[in-house]
């Protein structure tokens, strides 16, 4: 599902800026040698999607995406440095250089690959729709129509559930564990979401929501580079492709899921 700009002044902005912010096609991309030298490389994501990017108990921040990110930061020999933004804006503070990638199930779409360079998917994901249990009104996403639906802002959910006809409303909230608490407390019809985001919702509340089997649609994810930054992007892609072959990312997804993710179609 995640994730999509919903601004379009954002994205005119990020067009304009590409020039000033971003190595010229012409010029030197030294994004490698530029993380090589600094000994860090930082990473934008919005810290509030578990179990793929959020803040633990202690207020630590946890997931999937960290998981991989450490590895693969230290693959290449630098450290990780995790910097937090609202999903809206992200790819905006991305191409201003505020981090070098994003990496925060971030769905690949045609549009977005106008915009930036992507890693090969490493998780399927999707618009899948997550009801209470109990609640036998909803069996394919047709069903939605004279309901109240969330999802977070800034995703291709939101994208997804507005080509929807009929619907009621789209309460979209700035993190999808609000929209899942509304859900619980019946102050909404549906939550569409990532498959494994709410699949781990329904894991950590047994009995209290169950999925609908037919998606809004899916969706390959990937972390996300400026356009320019192909020098990055592939070491990042050789430094995961690395970790895939000595098993160290299943290692990962069973720790957060149970099973290998990265294997499943969703």
């Amino acid at each position: 599902m995640k994730k999509k700009i919903s601004i379009i002044l954002a994205l005119m902005l990020c067009i304009s800026l590409l020039a000033g912010c971003s190595t010229g096609s012409k010029g030197k991309d030294d994004s490698l040698d530029s993380v090589k030298k600094a000994g860090v490389i930082k990473v934008g994501l919005s810290d509030d999607y578990p179990p793929m990017e959020f803040r633990d108990k202690d207020n630590k921040i946890a997931g999937f995406d960290i998981d991989v990110a450490n590895a693969v930061a230290k693959k290449l020999g630098v450290k990780l440095q995790i910097v937090t933004n609202a999903y809206d804006g992200i790819f905006l503070r991305l191409i201003l250089k505020k981090f070098d990638f994003v990496q925060s199930t971030v769905s690949i779409t045609d549009d977005r690959k106008k915009k930036m360079l992507f890693s090969d998917p490493y998780i399927n994901g999707g618009c899948a729709i997550f009801l209470k249990t109990g609640d036998n009104s909803i069996k394919s996403p047709d069903d939605l129509k004279g309901k109240v639906v969330g999802c977070q802002a800034g995703t291709t959910s939101q994208d997804a559930l507005s080509k929807l006809s009929g619907l009621k409303d789209v309460k979209k909230y700035e993190a999808t564990t609000d929209a899942f608490l509304d859900l619980q407390n019946g102050r909404i019809a549906a939550v569409v979401a990532d498959p494994m985001v709410g699949d781990y919702y329904m894991v950590k509340n047994p009995g209290k929501f169950k999925k609908v089997e037919k998606y809004l649609g899916k969706e390959p994810i990937g972390a996300a580079f400026r356009k320019n930054d192909k020098a990055l992007k592939d070491a990042y892609q050789k430094a995961y492709n690395e970790l895939k072959k000595d098993g160290a990312i299943s290692k990962i997804s069973n720790k957060w899921f149970g099973y290998d993710v990265t294997k499943s179609d969703n």
